[in-house]
């Protein structure tokens, strides 16, 4: 009788344990940090309706998951370290964590102070990988989402088809889960037409907004719909690329 009491109380002292350490293993908070430009960033008041896809992703996730988003407008992959935003980011990362980076629109366009060779993107990219890696994080490598862009025929333009094929590679190269905001978005502008995609993007006519008196016309930055669009869209691929953070996404009440 000693002998099955004992062998029961033990028993349950492992169950225990081993659930105790599920739950606690479940509930663990991590941060998914994103780094990139302005079609991602949180925007000043006097920027609005412009909103970052980054905005309405970040209430995605349930309470086990912080989303910190760094992106900013303008930057490039390398502006984004020069200037110390990177080293913010990774001082912080830690196990576990998630790091989104997207970036392109300021990297292709050599006019840009914030341009980048080619090679210098993929380079930089890497850096991104192989730090958050080092950190103990989980990156993840984002194309930029399509300019609206139409030829005479209503055909989508792809304005950056040669960075957007960087980041593939580099996804490839090293096994980085790649979420294809460029081919996607582009389909959807597609399907919507030149008429119909400016719902998702800051076109206001003169007097429609303050912050906009004399209108606005803007085929690469989002409004709120826009930016729900966008975010809907990567939520979907965290679902298959990325099962152990889709199991954080916040169930409906």
């Amino acid at each position: 009788m000693w002998c099955y009491n004992t062998m029961e109380k033990l028993v349950i002292a492992i169950l225990f344990l081993t659930t105790t350490a599920f739950i606690v293993r479940q509930e663990k908070k991590i941060t998914l940090w994103m780094i990139g430009d302005s079609t991602m960033s949180i925007k000043e008041q006097r920027a609005w309706p412009e909103m970052g896809w980054g905005v309405p992703f970040a209430h995605f996730f349930d309470s086990t998951v912080v989303v910190s988003n760094h992106a900013r407008n303008g930057r490039s992959t390398r502006t984004f370290m020069t200037e110390g935003l990177w080293m913010k980011v990774y001082d912080n990362i830690r196990p576990g964590d998630y790091v989104f980076i997207q970036f392109g629109h300021n990297d292709e366009v050599p006019a840009k102070a914030s341009a980048t060779t080619p090679q210098e993107f993929w380079e930089n990219l890497e850096k991104y990988v192989s730090a958050s890696r080092s950190k103990g994080a989980f990156p993840v490598l984002l194309i930029p989402v399509a300019r609206r862009k139409f030829d005479s025929t209503g055909t989508i333009i792809g304005t950056h088809d040669q960075y957007a094929a960087i980041v593939r590679e580099v996804a490839k190269v090293h096994n980085v889960p790649l979420i294809d905001m460029d081919k996607q978005s582009q389909a959807l502008l597609q399907q919507l037409g030149p008429e119909t995609s400016k719902l998702l993007f800051l076109w206001l006519k003169p007097g429609e907004h303050p912050n906009y008196p004399a209108g606005k016309q803007d085929d690469t930055h989002f409004n709120e719909l826009g930016a729900r669009t966008m975010a809907q869209m990567v939520l979907a691929d965290i679902r298959t690329l990325l099962p152990a953070l889709a199991a954080r996404i916040r169930k409906q009440s």
